[in-house]
């Protein structure tokens, strides 16, 4: 099924679409954006911080921009809304360490300390879903990693659809996977 220039797999992500209300941040609309990571952004992401007591659920974005820098198959992105910068992920496709299909990862995803509680979480979470849907469109799995005590992210992933699997990252993280055969947009879809 085709919406606009999409290609859609399945009924019920079309349905969400169709009933998918804007996500708003202080009574606006949000206008989320999201950037490739280039020379001119990186003052603007170094200064996004964690909330007071996360510090150890993510790396900084620092370390995020080298791994990039190491490894081109990762994609940094600056989150926006409108001018102003409220977040930031990173994902990418890996083959050889997976084999035979590989795998597609959502490393990272922090939204700044002065943006959260704001519905940006969710609303970049669906956003981020949605672009990875389109670029590797021959995926059929997400894979994430996250650490135990960090509730508020387990929530959110799993409002999304993402499960624990039986397995660990290379760094002792849990990993979470999310199937994309009945993909569904969600209702906080923010730029379709």
């Amino acid at each position: 099924m085709i919406i606009g220039n999409e290609e859609i797999r399945d009924y019920e992500a079309v349905e969400s679409i169709r009933k998918a209300v804007p996500a708003k941040s202080g009574g606006s609309i949000m206008k989320l954006h999201y950037e490739a990571v280039t020379d001119a952004l990186r003052q603007d992401v170094l200064a996004l911080r964690t909330a007071k007591g996360q510090e150890g659920y993510i790396e900084p974005v620092s370390q995020c921009l080298e791994e990039a820098c190491d490894d081109c198959r990762w994609r940094p992105v600056a989150i926006y809304d409108k001018d102003n910068i409220v977040g930031f992920a990173m994902y990418g496709y890996f083959l050889p360490e997976y084999p035979p299909d590989g795998r597609l990862w959502l490393d990272r995803l922090l939204i700044d300390a002065r943006c959260q509680g704001k519905g940006y979480g969710k609303a970049a979470m669906s956003d981020l879903l949605h672009r990875l849907y389109r670029e590797y469109p021959d995926r059929d799995k997400i894979y994430l990693s996250v650490i135990r005590e960090n509730k508020a992210a387990i929530s959110l992933y799993e409002q999304f659809g993402f499960a624990f699997s039986d397995e660990r990252d290379t760094k002792g993280e849990y990993v979470m996977v999310k199937e994309l055969v009945n993909f569904n947009y969600g209702k906080y879809c923010t730029n379709r």
